[in-house]
Formats: C-alpha cells, sequence, structure tokens
C-alpha cells in the first residue's frame, strides 16, 4: 500500500495523463453577488489567489483540472428567471473571454481533450434550474444554442412541472410538461441533471429518458439521509440508464454527523430557514452539542465507495459544488482535487476506474447523449409549447 506522499504523487499523475472534470461550480453566481464584482468579471480578478475564495485560476490549475462545468445558477424566486439564467450564461462567456490562455469554451466531449492537449481547462456552461425556461420547451433551444450542455431540472423549490427534493411535491415526481423537457433535452443532446429533483422525478425521469442522465452533485442517502441525496434503488437503475452518479463535497450532503447538527437550521426538506439567526443558533448548537462536526474528505471518499459498490465503478465521477460555503476538511479549494484521488489510491483503487472517476465516465455519458440527439434530431421535430399555471 502506497505510503501518504506517494499515493498524491501517484494522484498527481495520473492527472496530468488522465482528464480530470469537475461536474458542478457556482463560481458564475459567487461573481454575481459578490460585493466589489457584482458581476463584472474583470473585477473578480480570477488569475489572483485571494483568501477566503475556493474557486480561481491559480488553484485550479493546482489542483489540474481539464475541464469544469460553470452552473448558471439562479434562485428559483428571481423576478425575472429567464432573463437572469441569460445574464448567468453570458456571464461564463465573459469568463472565458477574459481569460482564453485558461479558458477553452467547451460545447462538446471532444473539447476536453483538446483543452488537455493546449494546457487549458475546457469550460463548460450548465444552467441550475428550469425555473429560468419560464414554462417554455422554446427556451430550452435558447440555452442549448447559447452553450448549456446540461440542465439542472430544479433547484430547492417545486417547480409547476418538477418536485424538488426538498420542497414539498405537487407532481408524483414528473407532471407531462417535465417529461417533455426531459424528451426535448434528448433530442437536443442536452444532458439531463437529476441534481435536487425528489426521489419520485428521478424514477420518472429514468423511465422517460432516451440518453443517459447525470446526478451532477449528490452523494449516497444510505449514508447521509439528505434529501438531496441518492436512494438505493435509484443507484440501482443507473448501470442500465447508462447515467453517472457525482460526488458532491457540500457537508450536510456528506457526513450525517453534520446534518444532523444543522437540523434546527432547516426546515422539514433540509432548506436553510430563512427565519433563523445563524449567530445566535450556531451559538446555542455549539453550547448544546459541542463544535461543528465538520464532513471530511475520508466520508467523501466512503460516498463514491459506497456509490460504487451499487452503481458501479463505470458509473461514478466528481461534483464539487464549491459555492464559496463552508468545506469539507481536506477539500478547501480547487486544488484539493489530487488529495481526493490519493485517498482512493489508498484504498486500492485501480489506475482505470480512477481514470473513469476523474472524467472518462462523464465523458462516456457526454458522448452518448450527444448521440443521442444527432440520432433523434433526424427523426423528430423540435418540441413546442408552454405550461399555462
Amino acid at each position: 500500500m502506497p505510503n501518504a506522499d506517494a499515493a498524491l504523487d501517484h494522484a498527481r499523475d495520473l492527472i496530468a495523463r488522465h482528464p480530470l472534470i469537475d461536474g458542478h461550480n457556482d463560481l458564475p453566481w459567487v461573481i454575481r453577488i459578490d460585493s466589489d464584482a457584482a458581476g463584472d468579471v474583470d473585477k473578480a480578478r480570477l488569475d489572483e489567489a485571494r483568501q477566503g475564495r475556493d474557486t480561481d485560476i491559480p488553484r485550479l490549475k493546482a489542483g489540474g483540472l481539464a475541464a469544469q462545468f460553470w452552473a448558471a445558477f439562479i434562485p428559483t424566486d428571481v423576478p425575472h428567471p429567464a432573463r437572469t439564467t441569460l445574464e448567468q450564461i453570458d456571464l461564463i462567456r465573459r469568463m472565458e473571454a477574459a481569460h482564453p490562455e485558461t479558458f477553452r469554451p467547451a460545447r462538446s466531449a471532444a473539447d476536453v481533450m483538446r483543452a488537455k492537449r493546449e494546457g487549458r481547462i475546457a469550460s463548460f456552461i450548465a444552467v441550475e434550474g428550469g425555473v429560468g425556461l419560464e414554462n417554455s420547451l422554446e427556451m430550452l433551444r435558447t440555452f442549448y444554442d447559447l452553450g448549456a450542455r446540461y440542465m439542472t431540472l430544479c433547484h430547492n423549490e417545486t417547480l409547476d412541472w418538477v418536485d424538488s427534493t426538498t420542497d414539498a411535491p405537487r407532481h408524483g415526481g414528473l407532471a407531462p410538461f417535465g417529461e417533455a423537457v426531459v424528451r426535448e433535452m434528448n433530442r437536443l443532446g442536452m444532458m439531463v441533471d437529476l441534481s435536487h429533483t425528489s426521489h419520485d422525478a428521478m424514477r420518472r425521469v429514468l423511465d422517460v429518458t432516451r440518453a443517459p442522465v447525470a446526478f451532477t452533485h449528490c452523494n449516497a442517502f444510505s449514508l447521509c439521509d439528505h434529501p438531496r441525496n441518492v436512494p438505493d434503488d435509484v443507484l440501482a437503475r443507473i448501470p442500465a440508464n447508462g447515467g453517472i452518479v457525482m460526488a458532491t463535497f457540500v457537508p450536510d450532503f456528506v457526513s450525517q454527523a453534520s446534518r444532523d447538527w444543522m437540523r434546527p437550521m432547516k426546515d422539514d426538506f433540509g432548506k436553510t430557514r430563512p427565519d433563523v439567526d445563524w449567530t445566535t443558533a450556531m451559538a446555542a448548537r455549539r453550547a448544546e452539542l459541542g463544535p461543528w462536526p465538520r464532513a471530511s474528505i475520508g466520508e467523501v471518499c466512503d460516498h463514491i465507495d459506497y456509490m460504487a459498490a451499487r452503481a458501479g465503478r463505470k458509473h461514478v465521477g466528481i461534483g464539487s459544488d464549491f459555492f464559496g460555503g463552508p468545506p469539507v476538511v481536506g477539500l478547501e479549494d480547487v486544488s484539493r482535487f489530487p488529495h481526493l484521488i490519493a485517498e482512493l489510491v489508498r484504498r486500492g483503487w485501480n489506475d482505470g476506474d480512477l481514470a473513469g472517476l476523474m472524467g472518462g465516465n462523464l465523458l462516456r455519458v457526454l458522448r452518448a447523449v450527444e448521440r443521442t440527439g444527432r440520432h433523434l434530431s433526424r427523426t423528430e421535430r423540435p418540441a413546442m409549447g408552454r405550461l399555462a399555471v
């Protein structure tokens, strides 16, 4: 068994030879809400490693990223969701334009290896939150034409056509309009992301989809019972679908102890309560139970091991969900990816399986989604329709 330094050296060698892809990062929203940058990419100074930030260019390079999916995230309750989604897509494109020496705009799986050969990072756009459709199938094509290559169907709230796992269900998982959204994404060659959807919505999408799906930032429900995580019966269906589940670093989705400690600050669905005074609540919790039990890099690897055992090692990946929030110990920023791979080296993962986890499995899914889109676009017309509510 390699010692600690040998395992880390081996991880870095693997990262040099194989693409490392992170499936989800919320830096664009962090830039938007930053009091200094306020959405201005130049003012964000991504070329500097700033204290208190988990994502910037020096750390991305130190982490060995070959490709990054940036989330064009918007909260469900924004006043103009379609416009705001377009603004966030534009922000990502401005990131690419501001740093062409670092970011290669990526719109297909083939762009990942092109970027790696050039010594750049493939920059993908992902829409997080189908609220931006404003119940119009036509908006999907706009998002796709602007570069979005997956869409997370919802965020923390149930929409008019899909149930969120952190809100009251209204549709038994997925309404007929939601089925139409999935089918049109299949036709476009746009990956369907089931993170944030209810467990019943996950099951319904797996019934409906003609292409592999992704859970771009989720863990195993059996290890941590936050509703955001994937139950065993859904994990068991991923191989037949050909999809992927990508381990995430959000402490409450990683550690059962962290989730339990945080429960008074959360609602019945696991969302942060808007009425909580965090300073007072955290102090009271520390007085009652002691310090917040931080999630660890080892616990993230426990989830990876567990999901690989149920779905297969060809169906797991990494989706950090870095967002400037409280980190997992050992995974404080994007420079720490080699340490995650090193821990799996110590656990006996072989090089082929690690190359798949790092990015090969996601590339397989992307290629399959693209093939499905090319086929369906020859046999189906673009879907039209709006959901009236």
